[in-house]
Parts: structure tokens; sequence; C-alpha cells
């Protein structure tokens, strides 16, 4: 009842806008989504037990590749401990794998010391220099929500609602976050691609971004600090040449 009361003042979703033309590419697609393939490698088999303890304290059972599955698991679905508990005791029978499953207890014990390796970039050289860097660069919205959300929701009064815009740099290889900015809504996203590229360590060989970022000042801002880096831009639909595109072209043109 209390949701029929704001009906009018709900946001609606719009209707397609494109119709879809590839159905049989589209209809697999969405199939796709919902596939689902697990499998336990042999190397993951015989490091699910934990290795004998040398020191003193009580021995571990499961090795921390097994609890970091489970909790890969946990975050993924969304699940409790205990789903996650049923869901890996699941697969595993599923699968026919004599492995002891993790109960929920032990899984929220763990959580908390669990050290998670991330990916690293590779070094080349003898003095351990970084790899060259493919970097991704784009932009999400905050929206800095505050005590008043509910009251607007129930009573359908407008606030002015502050927004921050977080600017990201992305190594290509690992997904790994390199660079970051936030600044407010106003700011444009090509205008930030000088600053993110002052917190990238080592060489990069290209930058791709979306159609936002076709303007010359981004690709000035990656010539000055990357002269041989590579700017993957689509063009804008209103994109022309520059006057200079027959006697001297730029990577843009």
């Amino acid at each position: 009842m209390p949701f029929k009361l704001n009906q009018a003042r709900r946001h609606r979703i719009p209707r397609q806008t494109h119709k879809v033309t590839n159905w049989p590419a589209y209809e697999a697609g969405l199939r796709q989504r919902g596939s689902l393939t697990v499998w336990f490698s042999d190397e993951a088999i015989k490091a699910w037990a934990a290795e004998p303890r040398a020191t003193r304290g009580r021995q571990l059972w499961y090795s921390p590749l097994a609890i970091q599955t489970a909790l890969t698991l946990h975050a993924v679905f969304r699940l409790a401990f205990r789903q996650t508990e049923g869901l890996i005791g699941s697969i595993v029978n599923l699968l026919g794998l004599a492995l002891r499953v993790p109960d929920h207890t032990t899984l929220s014990r763990r959580s908390a010391t669990l050290a998670v390796s991330r990916p690293s970039r590779p070094s080349t050289g003898a003095g351990g220099e970084a790899a060259p860097l493919h970097l991704l660069v784009d932009s999400t919205g905050l929206k800095l929500c505050g005590p008043g959300e509910w009251l607007v929701e129930k009573h359908g009064t407008r606030t002015r609602r502050s927004w921050r815009k977080l600017h990201l740099g992305i190594d290509a290889d690992t997904g790994q976050i390199v660079a970051a900015l936030l600044t407010t809504k106003e700011v444009d996203d090509g205008a930030e691609v000088g600053p993110l590229l002052d917190q990238v360590a080592g060489p990069v060989v290209s930058v791709t971004g979306d159609g936002g970022y076709d303007q010359d000042g981004v690709y000035a801002s990656v010539a000055q600090r990357h002269p041989d880096a590579a700017v993957v831009v689509p063009p804008r639909t209103t994109a022309v040449p520059s006057e200079t595109a027959e006697t001297a072209p730029t990577q843009r043109d």
C-alpha cells in the first residue's frame, strides 16, 4: 500500500528505442549470461588441504586457496556463509571430489586474516623496471547520500542532490586500478587524463577510452608524457580532420 501512494512520482523505465536485428546472436548472448561452468584443476585439488604446520598451534584443515575460493563464491553470488557452505558442498558432490567443505564458522574466522594475493604487473630488465602498461580510462558518477533520502522517497519532496565524479585509470592486463581522481561533476573527462597519467609509474603503451575522450587536449597530454603511446579513442559522429590533416596529420587525424 505505501508504494502505491508514490506510484505517480516514481521513475519509469523508458522503452527500448532501438530495434534488435540480430535476434539469434542476441538470444544466444542472453542465454550465455546464465551459463555457469565450475571446475577444479589438479593443482587446486592437491593444494586444497593446508600444509603441515611447523610452529606451535592448532593444525589448519584448509589452505588459503580453499578459503579464497569459498569467499569468492560468497562475494560473487552474494550468499551468506551458511549458503556458501552449502553451495561448495553441492559443487564438490557434483564433481565427485573427495574434498572437505569448510563450514561457515571457519569461513567467517579465516576471512578476517586471509591474505589475498593481488595480480602484479611483470617487470622487465635487470633493474626491475615496470613492464609497459595498456591504460584504460573512464569515469563514473557518485551520489552523496544523506539522512534525508528516506524522507524524499516517502514524501516525494525534491532536494538538491550532490554528485562527484570518479576518474579511473585501469591496467588492461591485470584489471588493477593504477590511478584515481575525485572531482566535481562539472569537470570534463578529457581534462583529467593528464593527472591520471602522472600517477602511473612506468611506460605507457596505449591509452584507451570512449568517445568522450576524443579531444585535442587528450592527445596532447598523452604525447607530452608518453610520446610513443597510442591513443585508442573512437571518433565522435561530428568529428572532422584537422586543417593540417593533408600536410602534417596528427594521431587524431
